[in-house]
């Protein structure tokens, strides 16, 4: 049986998970059928600098359900599927056991990175591209607004196509 395969996006409150929560958390088959679009209640105040990058006020949040709500069905849509998120580092941080429960997590930017090419001297490595940045080299169609977890899965799903079809 093959392996499912997810894609994951989140917005949250600020960079640092200790400090910070999930705002609104999205994952997308490879179809680009929503299986989860959702606001998260982070369960304190949105920064001002959080809500100018993603247009998700506190107003919005305020009747969503909370992370440990939603958790369950996260946990159940990721069991036994590889999961792809653009920069999985930092969103993995933000959830209880870092999605664990998935069989294998792959992380968009750092591959398309590799197949971007561009060297960067001072780490030795790929230089990493933002999303959009990435979404506009394969020609990603937008269907929703920039920063927002749902229209950021589906390009996170775009790239990574991208990179599967140059991988064969």
């Amino acid at each position: 049986m093959a392996e499912r395969l997810l894609y994951l996006d989140t917005e949250t409150t600020g960079i640092s998970a200790q400090a910070n929560a999930i705002v609104e958390v999205a994952i997308v088959d490879d179809l680009g059928q929503a299986l989860l679009n959702t606001l998260v209640n982070p369960g304190r105040p949105i920064p001002s600098d959080a809500a100018a990058i993603h247009g998700i006020t506190d107003a919005m949040v305020r009747d969503a359900p909370a992370l440990g709500e939603l958790w369950p069905q996260i946990q159940e849509l990721a069991a036994s599927a590889h999961v792809v998120i653009y920069n999985a580092d930092f969103d993995r941080k933000f959830f209880p056991d870092r999605l664990v429960c998935a069989s294998r997590i792959s992380c968009a930017m750092l591959e398309f990175a590799r197949h971007y090419g561009e060297k960067d001297s001072y780490r030795g490595t790929y230089r990493w591209k933002n999303l959009e940045f990435a979404a506009r080299h394969v020609r990603h169609r937008w269907t929703g607004a920039k920063h927002r977890a749902l229209a950021d899965a589906l390009a996170c799903r775009s790239v990574w196509q991208w990179i599967a079809q140059r991988s064969r």
